[in-house]
């Protein structure tokens, strides 16, 4: 079979639903058509530390993304500027050789639109004797039908929850759909996944099983950001673990500066998006968690919000 028939000749695998002929090699909304690529595939320490711990996440970075925030912190990638077509079967020795390279688990970022070429190479994968948690890293963006169809694939859920706001998301997403699917696509992965479950690895607890919910503050909606809060709170409890990110990186300010014409017409249209988040809002957003009760949830201190954070998409670990 080859790997493009994988995919759908109408593409739902998103909320986008764009009906693309994904495995006629159309176009999807996402930016792909039936050909897997990947922009890296390396240890990464800067996630969560159940994730990352001290040896690292193997994470392997997929190019294209359904949701194409306006900020997007790994913008390159999510527009398609970077990574190489990848077979299926190149993806599973990937994972067998981060595996070899001592990762505590496999870890897909932005895997949405790829979805069963990544599930097939998992099984691919474990055939070699890959035995480590698969991590999916996802926007939140996720059909409840397509978190369904990872059952048995994936054992960690590391998935946004960007906006309470149908506003904000689409003003920055051009998903006025987003709280609402992505509240749908949780309580899947809930059910899916079940609570948080560990083990231990060299003194440290992994995370095999479970949701990790992050939220990543942005300037000027601190608001929303304690409706994110409350919502996922009331709704979920102790069954997923909420992650407080303040390191939003004005890239957008960068990449103006240097003389990007794109960057410079967005920032005009959403000029707050050229400011770091105040550190007074983001400990008013941590306190506002803990007057609710919420417990065992992380947080950012320090230079979060530096791009030294942002991994270099030189396909590492790809060729």
């Amino acid at each position: 079979m080859e790997d493009s028939e994988l995919l759908p000749d109408s593409c739902e695998l998103c909320p986008r639903r764009c009906g693309a002929n994904r495995r006629g090699g159309q176009r999807g909304a996402c930016g792909a058509d039936g050909t897997l690529v990947v922009a890296r595939a390396a240890l990464h320490f800067w996630e969560e530390p159940p994730i990352s711990g001290e040896a690292g996440s193997g994470t392997v970075f997929f190019a294209n993304c359904p949701l194409h925030c306006v900020y997007c912190q790994n913008a390159v990638i999510a527009a398609g500027q970077a990574g190489v077509p990848a077979t299926v079967d190149r993806v599973a020795q990937m994972c067998v050789e981060l595996r070899e390279q001592g990762a505590l688990n496999i870890n897909f970022v932005t895997p949405t639109h790829y979805a069963p070429q990544a599930r097939e190479a998992v099984r691919r994968a474990r055939e070699m004797g890959m035995d480590l948690p698969i991590v999916w890293n996802t926007s939140g963006y996720e059909t409840a039908e397509a978190v369904r169809a990872n059952t048995g694939t994936v054992d960690v859920y590391l998935t946004d929850f960007k906006y309470a706001s149908r506003d904000l998301a689409m003003r920055y997403s051009k998903a006025p759909d987003y709280p609402e699917v992505a509240l749908a696509a949780l309580d899947e992965m809930v059910a899916q996944v079940g609570e948080p479950r560990y083990d231990e690895v060299g003194g440290e607890p992994r995370m095999v099983r479970g949701v990790v919910v992050r939220h990543l503050m942005l300037p000027g909606a601190l608001e929303d950001s304690k409706r994110v809060v409350r919502l996922l709170h009331e709704r979920f409890g102790s069954a997923v673990r909420l992650s407080l990110m303040n390191q939003y990186t004005p890239v957008l300010a960068d990449a103006a500066e240097a003389g990007d014409a794109w960057a410079a017409h967005v920032l005009k249209r959403f000029p707050e998006l050229a400011q770091r988040v105040p550190d007074s809002e983001y400990e008013e957003l941590l306190d506002y968690a803990d007057d609710l009760g919420v417990q065992d949830y992380f947080w950012q201190e320090g230079g979060a919000a530096e791009e030294s954070f942002i991994p270099p998409f030189d396909l590492t670990g790809v060729q």
